[in-house]
């Protein structure tokens, strides 16, 4: 597996971070990379520096987020989206280099959780509605 640098996923995820609000996610200790070769079913991931590294080294704390180029690239713009948004939720309040579960006590990530931070900064509604006419 090779791993480049991608900073057209870091200039997103910037911009993501700033539409969304979320202050708690420090940009400048996230950093991106696009894999090739992986042979992983996953779009995209994110990797944590782990407490004992932050508490024993004192580093701060360190996301990456990898995005897959087999099959994040072939996606649409807003379906990419939709994953960088689902990979940030994993980053906790405390910014503490740990990664939330998809189902937690006090959350949830899901699609459902995705589309709705989707539509507060996008008014795109990822749902299909029927209309029905009557004449």
């Amino acid at each position: 597996m090779e791993y480049t640098q991608a900073t057209d996923i870091k200039e997103r995820i910037d911009q993501l971070v700033d539409k969304l609000g979320w202050k708690h996610i420090k940009k400048e200790n996230i950093y991106c990379i696009r894999s090739f070769n992986a042979k992983t079913r996953a779009i995209a991931r994110i990797w944590g520096i782990g407490k004992i590294f932050t508490q024993v080294i004192k580093l701060p704390a360190y996301y990456i987020i990898e995005v897959n180029s087999k099959k994040f690239d072939r996606l649409d713009p807003k379906e990419q989206t939709k994953v960088l948004i689902h990979e940030l939720m994993h980053i906790p309040k405390t910014f503490s280099g740990a990664l939330l579960s998809h189902k937690g006590r006090y959350h949830r990530i899901n699609d459902r959780e995705v589309n709705k931070w989707l539509e507060s900064i996008s008014g795109i509604t990822d749902t299909v509605r029927t209309l029905s006419i009557k004449q």
